[in-house]
């Protein structure tokens, strides 16, 4: 600690740095106006295709905001294959907050992201008492182009609200470790426990307090040189192993109802789908990848797409002897400790999301590095800091701007990323762009250029989706979408038949059952489009399309009594002031006057525009 002081500015020279208080205030504030200013684009920035509507704009619990009901349903719900409750009452409060307005979802990320780096700045400087080595690794961690997925993708809250509560923890278990405690312990096991109610990503919370205890705060051995600022008695490891047992059955209960919560959603891959030495060689390889990517982050985007076996030997080798060769150095240097815990930190933080148990269709992900480039950053820092410490004065004068200067390149790397997320297109095309190809990529793609209203652009995309995986059931729905909208009923029908053979999630399930629905009623089959609306509201029972279509449906075919239940149900999901005129036109078919006129007048308490309201339920009668 002495000899960092040589890098500092003396209080003569700042007099804003006269007091570690002072100094540490100003870095924070520094911290927060570099991320804010960096980010700020990505209030302009719209939802996205992928997941948002799931989250956010699809999601009527959370679109409703805050309420008991929302709250009971988001301890209740495994929806988008995980139980986080927390993530879904966060977004059910920026709903409540901002409504549909992206721009408040989006700051919110920002902000916690932001707060996520004066906390981790924070907690290094308090447990090793290097100011600027901990600054780096903060800044770092804020500007760094990896990191980007994770903030500016409005559904990544997850990832930087747990990693709010995994630093608070670790911040509390600094606390307790200096003076232990009943209460400060249940203090570190609630914080770990809303980290995990968020995400869990942060599992291996328990273990990684193991590395904390070897380095910086130097528990393990009970050496001072381990803890700067404060000499903590010694433990023996089992000791140490044994104190964590109570934050491991918060873990293990954590790893059951992820699983099982993945395994419902049909989320997880089987062995048979993908076989364990294919999980392995990308395991491996995807480790290497993400080394690289921390120190020379090019062709970042939101997908890498599975290789599913399709690696080459000398990859698998290559990827092997680099961690097999950093390993050997780290543990071969372990009397700087700073290493193997940063190194361990990396490895272990991974492994719930490396490959071994399959979920998704990637390889590896940028929002998955969001804690384990901490280990990496620390690495590169304090071994820098230590050889500079070395080295004569000039050496030593030239590290902080050469820093500065990283810092700043990496900073114009993340505002060019932060520029792919500006729009769905955009976003996709990047995909495109830097990866092998991808039959989600060129339908994710073609569904943007559809958002924007380009059709004939959007459908070469599905066809080369299906060149890329025939059974593609994304590429076939949508084909047949457009092929029913020209006139080609019987082939939308025929495609629709050989999507609904393969598997999908049920929300892509009821899509292709209503809109099959749709083409059997233009062909007059209205038994056929009648069975499959029902199917298709089986399969997802808030398919709004569905409703719709089996009210409408129930009119033509002169039953407005079975109108009259399938409006109320679209109602109860989504009212509307078209949904209540249509509700009292099939009543007033139905015999049921004064009903009629209640759902007439609820339709203009909740309308805008009234008449505007009036032509489009007869457009969808008359149609």
């Amino acid at each position: 600690m002495v000899q960092e002081k040589k890098l500092e500015l003396s209080p003569a020279k700042a007099p804003i740095f006269s007091s570690p208080g002072k100094r540490n205030v100003v870095i924070c504030l520094l911290l927060v106006v570099v991320t804010l200013a960096l980010y700020n684009p990505v209030s302009h920035f719209p939802f996205v295709n992928f997941d948002d509507n799931h989250y956010i704009t699809g999601n009527l619990h959370v679109r409703s905001g805050l309420s008991w009901n929302t709250i009971a349903w988001a301890f209740g719900s495994i929806e988008e294959y995980n139980w986080h409750p927390l993530t879904w009452l966060s977004h059910a409060l920026d709903c409540q907050l901002f409504g549909l307005n992206p721009a408040g979802h989006h700051y919110t990320n920002l902000l916690l992201h932001a707060l996520n780096a004066v906390l981790l700045f924070l907690l290094l400087q308090r447990a090793t008492g290097f100011t600027w080595r901990s600054l780096t690794v903060a800044a770092l961690f804020a500007l760094h182009p990896v990191n980007v997925e994770s903030v500016a993708w409005v559904s990544e809250r997850k990832n930087v609200l747990s990693m709010l509560f995994f630093l608070l923890a670790l911040g509390a278990y600094g606390r307790y470790v200096r003076k232990p405690g009943v209460g400060r312990y249940s203090t570190v096991a609630a914080l770990f426990a809303l980290g995990l109610m968020a995400k869990p990503q942060i599992i291996t919370f328990p273990l990684l307090l193991l590395l904390w205890d070897y380095w910086p705060l130097g528990r393990m051995t009970g050496d001072p040189r381990g803890s700067p600022r404060d000499f903590l008695p010694g433990r023996s490891f089992s000791w140490l192993a044994v104190e964590k047992l109570p934050l491991l059955v918060i873990s293990a209960a954590s790893a059951v109802i992820t699983l099982k919560a993945q395994s419902a959603g049909r989320a997880v891959y089987s062995l048979a789908e993908v076989s364990l030495s294919t999980r392995l060689e990308n395991a491996v390889v995807a480790y290497a990848r993400y080394v690289g990517k921390a120190f020379w982050p090019r062709d970042l985007c939101v997908l890498y797409p599975h290789p599913l076996g399709s690696l080459r030997a000398w990859q698998v080798i290559a990827a092997t002897l680099l961690l097999g060769i950093v390993t050997v150095l780290v543990f071969t240097a372990r009397q700087q400790r700073y290493l193997v815990v940063g190194w361990l930190w990396f490895l272990g933080t991974l492994v719930p999301m490396i490959g071994l148990v399959q979920v998704g269709q990637q390889a590896l992900a940028d929002r998955y590095a969001y804690l384990p480039f901490i280990g990496l950053f620390v690495m590169v820092c304090w071994s820098v800091a230590d050889w500079a410490l070395r080295q004569g004065t000039l050496i030593r004068a030239t590290v902080p701007g050469i820093a500065a200067a990283a810092l700043l390149a990496l900073a114009a790397i993340t505002h060019r990323q932060i520029g792919s997320w500006a729009s769905d297109v955009s976003l996709w095309s990047r995909v495109v762009q830097v990866t092998p190809p991808s039959s989600l990529a060129q339908d994710s793609l073609g569904d943007a250029l559809i958002g924007e209203n380009r059709i004939d652009e959007a459908m070469p995309h599905f066809q080369t989706a299906l060149e890329i995986t025939p059974a593609d059931p994304v590429a076939n729905i949508d084909l047949a979408t457009y092929e029913q909208g020209h006139g080609q009923v019987q082939q939308a029908i025929a495609r629709y038949q050989l999507a609904l053979r393969n598997p999908m999630d049920r929300r892509l399930r009821s899509k292709a059952l209503g809109n099959m629905a749709s083409a059997y009623g233009k062909l007059g089959d209205y038994g056929s489009a009648q069975q499959n609306y029902e199917a298709a509201v089986q399969a997802d029972p808030e398919n709004l399309n569905a409703l719709l279509g089996m009210g409408l449906l129930a009119q033509k075919t002169g039953n407005p009594q079975q109108a009259v239940v399938a409006f109320s149900r679209l109602l109860a999901v989504e009212p509307s002031d078209v949904g209540y005129l249509l509700l009292g036109g099939a009543l007033a078919q139905s015999g049921r006057p004064a009903d009629a006129l209640a759902a007439t007048e609820k339709a203009k308490q909740l309308s805008h525009n009234l008449e505007q309201a009036k032509q489009a339920a007869n457009r969808l009668v008359t149609q």
